[in-house]
């Protein structure tokens, strides 16, 4: 079948399949196949593929010893793959078990299986996890909920017992940032572990990055120096309101140093990944807002009413110092039984 493809010489060709792999981007799904002393290595995301590696279309065979999981159960499982870290959502304990069985038996790629054990919770959105399955080799001081996440390019090491994040969203981060230009800056007020602050960063943006979680901005600086991008990223722990003027507070929250830089009227763009929440941090987004900023505001609604409410706030918060105008109303998954998870790109004009 035909299919995107890293085209190497046959004497590249194994340095450049593990250059890949480690990037978790091989098709595991199809062989590599030879041809006019070239190998064609099938990838499965051509937009993450390093700029200095050819990408064409090639046939190559589709591979005949591949053993999923639902070739074991005889149905097929829901699990979401984290760098290394295969996550369930299983109620029944006895069905996690077997599927991660066959997970562990199967050719995916797993140190650890992991099933969610509470919803997210807290100030800092974390979840409690049972851990199914581990192999604990290497490194041995590395939970079996730590991992590296490749997503577009980027790679971000985590540990999901401490942080949030969702490679659901990865998308949905990949579109904004596409939105980025060079020499922007880029404030993302809910930052985590940098999956918006990073790509953004790599995009030419010059970013601060705050969260309240002081562990995901450890992870973050970490990233940030990972991805190259360490010169253009500014990462603060602590409440992204300590970083205007109006309600700055004596003390920074990542060290405890006296006076707190302010970013009043800085921002070109605004980033807003706190959907249940985000309402509550329009007046400091207002604050950062430089003349003229686009604010990517996350909310969760009911479908017979995604976007009102999320604009309305927007609206209250921004008029009339700002001309606020909606340039895209997105619906970026399903979140609970008729509740959405929206974004509401929005232009702020100083008026």
């Amino acid at each position: 079948m035909h299919a995107p493809c890293v085209r190497v010489p046959t004497d590249a060709g194994e340095r450049t399949r593990k250059r890949l792999a480690d990037a978790d981007l091989v098709d595991e799904t199809l062989d590599i196949a030879v041809a006019d002393g070239s190998l064609y290595i099938p990838v499965s995301d051509r937009e993450a593929v390093p700029d200095d590696l050819a990408v064409v279309e090639h046939d190559v065979p589709e591979r005949e010893t591949q053993t999923t999981p639902a070739d074991l159960l005889g149905f097929e499982p829901s699990y979401e793959r984290l760098g290394d870290v295969v996550i369930l959502d299983e109620d029944d304990p006895a069905r996690a078990a077997r599927i991660a069985d066959a997970v562990v038996e199967s050719d995916v790629r797993a140190r650890s299986v992991v099933d969610r054990a509470s919803k997210v919770k807290g100030e800092t959105r974390v979840r409690d996890w049972d851990v199914l399955a581990f192999e604990g080799d290497e490194p041995a001081s590395r939970s079996p909920t730590a991992t590296v996440h490749r997503e577009y390019g980027c790679e971000f090491a985590l540990d999901i017992a401490d942080v949030y994040f969702s490679p659901r969203l990865a998308t949905e981060r990949h579109r904004v940032v596409q939105q980025v230009g060079e020499g922007e800056h880029a404030f993302d007020m809910f930052a985590g572990v940098g999956p918006y602050a990073i790509p953004m960063a790599k995009a030419g943006a010059e970013v601060v990055a705050t969260d309240i979680n002081e562990t995901a901005i450890d992870y973050l600086r970490e990233n940030a120096a990972r991805n190259g991008v360490a010169d253009r990223i500014t990462a603060y722990a602590g409440d992204v309101r300590d970083l205007v003027s109006s309600t700055a507070g004596g003390e920074r929250a990542d060290g405890g140093r006296e006076a707190v830089e302010t970013y009043d009227g800085w921002a070109d763009r605004l980033v807003m990944n706190l959907p249940h929440t985000a309402d509550e941090f329009l007046d400091t987004a207002v604050a950062l807002a430089g003349e003229e900023c686009v604010l990517h505001y996350y909310d969760i609604q009911h479908e017979d009413d995604r976007y009102a409410p999320g604009e309305a706030a927007i609206r209250a918060a921004a008029e009339p110092e700002y001309e606020v105008s909606v340039e895209t109303r997105h619906t970026v998954r399903s979140y609970a039984p008729h509740e959405y998870n929206v974004c509401l790109d929005v232009r702020l004009r100083r008026a």
